[in-house]
């Protein structure tokens, strides 16, 4: 008898999950997936394309609130947690949950899930969203670059289109942005890499992914998402902490895993950070990974028109899941306003519309600041109608990408930018020359 398999999920590591393990094991017969973090995932299919001969009408995607009735239904044998960034005590509330229904309820390992290269693999990950994994992976792109190595970054999955079109997704112009119809967490993480000259890829079945991807790569770069392990075996697992949120390094799923594996630690953000706070994580990393070689990082701060800031109210809009799921309160966008002088941060509460009102209401810990939400259209538009309703001097825009190229921002406007600096030694080139990389 196959055992009934429910995947907890996010529309990410659960369907990598089912790909590499669950999709052609006779064993087992996955009979529905849960979603949550994202919206508008809940009441779609894993297709039938993407599944394998074994499921010829697709998978159900529900929402996780109906799991209780779902494993009723089935008669549910396991319950596989596949999602992350999510604190430990909440993950085994819901293993209880669970197993007071009757099935097993588990986490899967590298071992089962990780895939292996024909080409070097270096893994940026995280222990929470929002610590500057991305900034982290262009300054390890740019020095491999400058060695002469062709990089190719492979992006953990957004899929939040057509599933079955967005199997494999190649990336090397912005036009590809357009033609793949991205959203904007997903040009967020994608359009930075594209203007220095790195081909992305990123999609569902990654294994394809890569495959693909060798074709073309010296070293490949997996640029994680939230805090989750990386889908490829690394020859260097680079992690990166977050002295803001001290102790979430050893409390948040799977940021600790990351942690307790990696090779080399990044603590960012020291330049905006409490000592005492940086000490907090300094050592928590001693305590559960001694051997990890430490980088000491700042994300400063620019903006090319700093004298719009000072004296005016501002709207500041930060990364969405940062805020969120990632739970910061603030972001760089912050920071500026009270670097360069802003007389007060409106909170954008008043002004929210649609789909950004319900951002707010999932999300109430969000602080004076508005998450760029635009997972489509129409939360894009509601992100628009919010930031031109507000009664704001200036808008502050801290995303990745310019939001002014994708909506109509009908007030004075500036950017904040952010790269990573390294601070003394060790450094992630002398790093990357010790481990042969360049």
């Amino acid at each position: 008898m196959k055992k009934k398999v429910i995947i907890m999920g996010a529309a990410g590591r659960d369907f990598h999950n089912f790909n590499v393990y669950f999709r052609n094991n006779p064993n087992y017969e996955v009979v529905a997936f849960t979603a949550t973090q994202i919206p508008d995932i809940e009441g779609r299919k894993y297709p039938a394309e993407l599944c394998g001969e074994n499921y010829p009408k697709g998978i159900p995607i529900h929402a996780e609130d109906e799991l209780p009735q779902l494993i009723k239904k089935f008669d549910a044998d396991e319950v596989i947690f596949a999602y992350s960034d999510i604190p430990h005590d909440q993950i085994m509330t819901k293993g209880s949950w669970v197993m007071s229904m009757g099935p097993d309820f588990k986490l899967m390992g590298p071992k089962s899930t990780m895939i292996k290269s024909t080409k070097p693999v270096i893994s940026i990950c995280a222990t929470r969203t929002g610590c500057g994994k991305s900034q982290t992976t262009r300054k390890i792109s740019e020095i491999l670059i400058a060695a002469g190595k062709k990089v190719v970054a492979i992006r953990h999955p957004m899929p939040y289109g057509d599933l079955a079109k967005q199997k494999v997704q190649r990336f090397s112009s912005i036009q590809d942005l357009k033609k793949h119809k991205c959203t904007i967490e997903e040009m967020e993480e994608y359009e930075p890499h594209i203007v220095r000259g790195v081909v992305v890829y990123a999609g569902v079945d990654y294994e394809a992914i890569l495959r693909q991807a060798e074709k073309e790569a010296d070293v490949i770069l997996w640029d994680g998402g939230n805090n989750d392990i990386p889908f490829y075996v690394s020859d260097l697992e680079v992690v990166v902490a977050d002295p803001h949120r001290p102790g979430h390094e050893v409390s948040y799923h799977p940021g600790e895993t990351n942690i307790r594996r990696a090779d080399v630690i990044v603590i960012n953000k020291i330049d905006t950070a409490n000592i005492e706070d940086i000490e907090v994580v300094r050592q928590n990393i001693n305590c559960v990974n001694p051997k990890a070689t430490v980088v000491d990082a700042a994300s400063p701060i620019f903006v090319k028109n700093p004298e719009m800031i000072k004296g005016k109210r501002v709207l500041v809009v930060e990364d969405g899941p940062t805020l969120t799921h990632g739970e910061m309160q603030y972001g760089a966008g912050f920071v500026a306003a009270q670097k360069f002088g802003a007389s007060e941060v409106v909170d954008p509460r008043p002004f929210v519309v649609g789909e950004i009102e319900q951002t707010f209401k999932k999300y109430p810990n969000i602080g004076p600041i508005l998450p760029a939400m635009g997972y489509g259209k129409k939360q894009i538009k509601d992100l628009e109608k919010t930031i031109n309703k507000a009664k704001v001097d200036v808008v502050i825009i801290a995303t990745p990408i310019d939001l002014g190229r994708l909506i109509k921002i009908k007030k004075p406007h500036v950017r904040v930018d952010y790269e990573l600096q390294e601070i003394g030694q060790p450094c992630l080139r002398t790093i990357l020359k010790q481990k042969k990389f360049i």
